[in-house]
Parts: C-alpha cells; structure tokens; sequence
C-alpha cells in the first residue's frame, strides 16, 4: 500500500513540475562513495563491511526548496558470519557477496533556499543561502545476486535454492526475484562551490522489499532433499554449521529472520556541474 503511494506522490510530482523544470537548470555529475548492507548476517551494524561504490547522479531543480533527483549506482555488499561475536552466528558460518545496481528517483527537500534562480523573485538576497541540509525520499528499483565461497569458487546462491526455494520437497517456497524495489530515504548536506558547481555529502539508506539480499531468511531444508534436487554443493552452502553434532540435524530450525527485510546503503560524495538553457536565460533576463 505505502508502495504505492509513493509511486503516485512521486510521478504527480514530476507531471506537474515538468513544464517548470524546462525553465530552470539541472546538473549532472558522479558520486563516489562506499556501500553496505544490513540484514541477517549483519543485524544491527551500518557501514560494516562496506565496499566502494560508484554513480551518476541527475538533478532537476524545481525551487529553492524542491529537487528531484535520478541516480545510478553501483556497489557491493558482504557479510560474514566468522567476523561476528554472537555465537549463533558463529555456528551458523554463513557468508556472501553481492553486487548492487540501483536506479532511482528521490525527491528532496532543502532546509535552507538553495541553487536560487534569477526568476526567484519571492527570494530576496538576504534569504539567499550557498549551504542547506537536506532530506529525500523516493523509489528504487535494484538487482542484486548472492554468491559464496565453497572449495575456492564463488557459486550463485539464487539457483541453488538453499533454503529449498524451487524444490518438490518444499513447493511453497517459491526462488526469489533478483530484480526488487526498495525505498530510499535518508539526507545530506549541499555547499554551493561555485555558480556551476555544487558539491553535495549525503547519506541514503534503500529499505528492501526482500529479506533475501544475503540469501538467508527462514529455515533450513532437508539436507537429503536438496542434495538430490540440487547437487552436493547446494547442500553444503545451504548448511555450514561449524559443529558436527549440528550439521545435517538443522531441518526446520531457523536459518534467519523472516519478520524483518534487508536494507542497503550508499554513503558518499556528489560533484554535480549545473546546465541552463539559453530558454531559462531568456526567461531570467525577461524578469529583469
């Protein structure tokens, strides 16, 4: 439900603000920065783990206090069972890695007037600000792909259906998408550096849609029956217990948490270059 409504602010949002947008600048530019995960394998701990990440980043400016902004990112997240100090996780001995590319549409807010334009004739120069926190919240759509390490090779967890996702022993389990949605929201802290440069730090957190970014969720299959239907490795990853009284007796106990999703995140930098048409500096130039 909530989905959708964000759906609806977010393309109402930009119709109406269209014809506006055509009459002001936007910029464009990368964003550079660090990604990680929370989720079963990392419960509670945010920039744990985290990789690098890449983007590009586009901004419409709609007012002094509005912007919409479409990005594309590329990170990586991981977690480790063995780095952590709960001893459950630490039988358990789950692990993984997996790539995240995210696409998504934000809108922000800022706190503070900020990228003012001539036409702003409600803004005077004393209400004008080169700084201003901000916020956002919008919508993403993201692929991600699980894998782990067994013998020295990386396997696709997905396929193998480690929680007996796919397998006539547990029909009601069904393989779980690898293209999802996710919320994202967080804020940042934008600097004006020059009248086309703008410089931006920002924190976003995406929520998923899915518990299964790190492939663990419910609970552990019949080892019998996933060996049969899907080989000896997908037995292997799917039960990695350290003790030996322990593996193999896992049948229906729990794996993970089904009663929380996954999130991701994207911490980092944004460089954005200001582009105005020769229509708007017509139009500043008629408010003269």
């Amino acid at each position: 439900q909530y989905m959708r409504i964000i759906v609806l602010i977010l393309t109402n949002c930009l119709f109406f603000t269209w014809p506006v947008t055509a009459q002001r600048a936007s910029e464009v530019g990368p964003f550079f920065g660090v990604s990680y995960y929370v989720g079963d394998i990392n419960p509670g701990k945010h920039f744990y783990m985290s990789k690098p990440a890449l983007g590009l980043v586009h901004r419409y400016i709609l007012n002094p206090h509005f912007a919409l902004k479409n990005s594309f990112y590329y990170g990586s997240v991981q977690g480790d069972d063995a780095k952590s100090k709960n001893p459950v996780q630490l039988n358990r001995n789950l692990h993984f890695k997996s790539s995240i590319l995210d696409m998504a549409t934000e809108m922000e807010f800022n706190f503070f007037p900020f990228d003012v334009q001539k036409s702003d004739q409600s803004i005077s120069n004393n209400e004008k600000y080169y700084f201003t926190p901000y916020i956002f919240i919008g919508i993403s759509l993201f692929s991600f792909n699980p894998k782990a390490n067994y013998n020295g090779t990386w396997f696709d967890l997905q396929p193998l259906g480690t929680e007996g996702q796919g397998t006539t022993a547990y029909p009601e389990k069904k393989n779980y998408a690898l293209t999802q949605l996710s919320i994202p929201f967080g804020g940042g802290f934008k600097y004006d550096v020059s009248k086309k440069v703008n410089i931006a730090v920002e924190w976003g957190v995406r929520k998923t849609l899915t518990d299964y970014i790190d492939d663990v969720s419910t609970t552990y299959p019949n080892p019998v029956a996933v060996s049969i239907e899907k080989g000896p490795v997908a037995k292997k990853l799917s039960d990695q217990s350290i003790h030996s009284e322990n593996t193999g007796n896992n049948t229906g106990r729990q794996r993970g948490d089904s009663k929380s999703n996954d999130l991701y995140s994207f911490a980092g930098l944004m460089i954005t270059y200001k582009i105005s048409s020769k229509y708007q500096e017509q139009k500043c130039y008629e408010f003269k």
